[in-house]
C-alpha cells in the first residue's frame, strides 16, 4: 500500500526538495494567506518542477498537512528545570517566541484560518498541537510526583491553559504577546493548577 502523498520522510536530494517547497509554501502562506496558496506557484518559488510538487503532495491541503508535520519535529524539546513553576514558564516563552516572530506569528494565524474552514487542514493542526503537548505534559507529571501539584492534575489541560491566554489575545485582537505576557499566563495556570483547577474529578 502507498503512502499519502506528503506523508513519506524521504533523506538526500529528496529532503532537500521537500525543505524547498515547505519554506516556499510557508512563504506563500504568510504573504498570500491560505486560499491563494497554489501548487504551481510554491513549485515556482522552490524552483522545482511542477510534477515533482503534484506528484509528492497531491493538493494544497496535503502540502499544509506536511508543513505543519515539519513544523512540530523542528519543535524545540521541552525544559528540564526541576521546578514545575520554571517548566511552565519555560512552555509561555517558546509559544511567545513563536507568535511574536514575523514568519511564524504571521504564518501560525494563516493557518488557523484555515482549519476553520478546511479539515485536512484542522486535523493537521490538531496533530501538531497533540505533539507539542505530549512533549511538554510531563512538566506537569513531574510537578505532581515532586509534591508541587495536587495528585489528579491533568497535565494536558495545564499546558494548553499556558498558551491559550497568548493565542487569544493574538487572534482576537492581534495583540502580539511579550515576555511579561508569556510570564502572566505561566503564573496564573500554575496558580489554578496548585488550586485543584484541573484536577481529574475521577
Amino acid at each position: 500500500m502507498s503512502a499519502e502523498p506528503g506523508t513519506v520522510r524521504p533523506g538526500g536530494r529528496t529532503a532537500r526538495v521537500r525543505a524547498a517547497v515547505l519554506r516556499a509554501a510557508g512563504d506563500v502562506l504568510v504573504e498570500q494567506g491560505f486560499d491563494r496558496l497554489d501548487l504551481a506557484e510554491v513549485a515556482r518559488r522552490a524552483e522545482v518542477g511542477k510534477t515533482t510538487v503534484y506528484r509528492r503532495w497531491g493538493s494544497v491541503t496535503a502540502l499544509v498537512a506536511d508543513l505543519l508535520a515539519d513544523m512540530a519535529e523542528q519543535s524545540l524539546p521541552r525544559a528540564r528545570s526541576g521546578s514545575v513553576r520554571e517548566d511552565l514558564r519555560a512552555n509561555a516563552l517558546l509559544v511567545q517566541r513563536t507568535l511574536a516572530d514575523p514568519r511564524q506569528g504571521a504564518l501560525f494565524r494563516a493557518v488557523i484560518a484555515a482549519a476553520a474552514c478546511d479539515e485536512r487542514t484542522a486535523q493537521a493542526l490538531r496533530h501538531f498541537y497533540a505533539v507539542r503537548i505530549a512533549e511538554w505534559a510531563p512538566c506537569v507529571t513531574e510537578g505532581v510526583a515532586r509534591g508541587e501539584l495536587p495528585a489528579g492534575t491533568e497535565p494536558a489541560t495545564v499546558v494548553r491553559a499556558v498558551s491559550a491566554p497568548l493565542y487569544y489575545g493574538l487572534l482576537t485582537a492581534g495583540t502580539v504577546p511579550d515576555p511579561a505576557d508569556a510570564e502572566r499566563a505561566a503564573d496564573a495556570a500554575l496558580a489554578a493548577a496548585r488550586a485543584g483547577v484541573y484536577v481529574n474529578p475521577a
